[in-house]
């Protein structure tokens, strides 16, 4: 009696079960991939307690799965994944640097950090020019001027002043430029604000 109250339940714990992840990729896990071949022929059985169970796939699974099986879905999560492995590295350490105890609040960039920014985030800033203004003298970080409990990459300029610029913006100007055809859609799915 226990095991056909299991195989009921079966369909609902392997949501629980299966990582969403991974029910993405393989498609719904059914009770006969789940379950053994000895099971499954058990379960196929007309049984009036569990009824027939269809081998098909619902029509909602059918139009959620059967994208991955499309070729232009597939090319763009290539060019997704590399899109993300390109810009990664230059993420990862801008988050570092404004988001741990590596610099102070206020402190300039080391030599290494700072060429990496303006190698790979600044010369891409759509005002580039402007943050420079007449000439770099260096990076710091500190808090934005207006959003006190955020912090941002500043340039400070030769002439003592000193600008914030959103990292963001140069990942996003960047994207633009190397992926052209691909950026928009991927800066709408991956970037919370898609302004400019």
């Amino acid at each position: 009696m226990a095991a056909p109250l299991l195989l009921r339940a079966l369909p609902f714990l392997r949501h629980r079960l299966i990582p969403q992840h991974i029910r993405r990729i393989t498609g719904p896990v059914t009770l006969r991939s789940w379950c053994g071949t000895a099971e499954s022929s058990r379960i196929d059985s007309d049984s009036p307690s569990l009824g027939k169970i269809p081998s098909s796939r619902t029509a909602n699974d059918q139009s959620h799965y059967s994208r991955w099986d499309d070729p232009d879905f597939r090319k763009w999560k290539d060019i997704e994944a590399e899109i993300l492995k390109d810009i990664e590295p230059i993420i990862c350490l801008t988050k570092e640097i404004l988001h741990s105890d590596r610099y102070m609040d206020g402190e300039r960039l080391t030599h290494e950090d700072e060429k990496v920014v303006v190698d790979k985030l600044l010369v891409h800033h759509p005002h580039s020019e402007d943050k420079i203004g007449c000439g770099m003298d260096s990076i710091m970080v500190d808090r934005h001027p207006q959003f006190k409990q955020s912090r941002c990459l500043f340039v400070v300029r030769t002439d003592g002043g000193w600008i914030d610029f959103s990292y963001q913006k140069c990942i996003r100007a960047y994207i633009r430029d190397k992926y052209a055809s691909h950026a928009e859609r991927f800066i709408k799915e991956h970037f919370k604000r898609s302004s400019c």
